[in-house]
């Protein structure tokens, strides 16, 4: 257990790294385009409160999760319906969750075709239960968490719940520069193609600081991972 939550805290504390240099870079990159023309691009997109509009229940909670955290986020997204469901007798349907993919959580928004297609698991130092660099996205269908196997606490399962999933365009934007550079690849063509692999059914919203600020006006509580 001790070695576990000493590898949690290692991944953790590079997820933290990770999500640092993005908002570096982003300072970078706003900064070298400021005498410059404004141009549209690939990953323009209008600001949309479609994510927002299927939030009816009477219990709503947003899940911010920029960090991995070994899964953690995961299961307490699951708790949050069981707990719900087992102590105070409150259906599914009376139940709304939102779980965040953004910083070093953004890749966990897509699909096994892009994490074996640019060796994401490698990228970001997650492993898969024999000990080797993660091919497909481990939150997908069946997420190993504190050593556990937990189906029920997977991306999938969480949606057929009732889950809402977003991830964050400005992220996407990030990241896939930071991959590119590392794979020797064109950044633009990378994003272009890990835009169209994320998750079916997870809503990629413009930026995840107007998300939260989105689910606050909306009434949603808030829980940090």
């Amino acid at each position: 257990m001790l070695s576990m939550t000493r590898t949690v805290a290692r991944r953790t504390a590079f997820a933290a790294v990770l999500t640092l240099v993005a908002g570096t870079a982003i300072v970078a990159a706003r900064a070298s385009t400021l005498d410059a023309k404004p141009a549209a691009t690939s990953s323009t997109i209008e600001p949309s409160n479609r994510w927002l509009e299927g939030l009816k229940a009477k219990h709503r909670q947003f899940f911010d999760a920029p960090a991995p955290a070994g899964g953690i986020p995961l299961v307490h997204v699951m708790n949050y319906y069981d707990t719900y469901n087992k102590a105070f007798g409150v259906k599914d349907n009376d139940i709304d969750a939102v779980l965040t993919f953004y910083g070093a959580t953004t890749f966990h928004g897509l699909n096994d075709g892009a994490w074996q297609k640019y060796a994401l698991g490698e990228f970001l130092e997650i492993n898969d239960a024999a000990g080797k660099p993660a091919t497909a996205n481990p939150w997908r269908s069946a997420p190993v968490i504190l050593g556990m196997s937990l189906p029920p606490a997977s991306i999938e399962a969480l949606q057929k719940r009732g889950a809402t999933m977003i991830i964050c365009n400005n992220a996407l934007e990030i990241f896939s520069s930071l991959l590119a550079k590392k794979r020797g690849l064109e950044a633009a063509a990378v994003y272009a193609d890990l835009k169209a692999s994320i998750l079916p059914g997870v809503e990629l919203v413009p930026g995840m600081v107007i998300a939260v600020e989105q689910a606050q006006r909306a009434g949603l509580a808030y829980h940090r991972q």
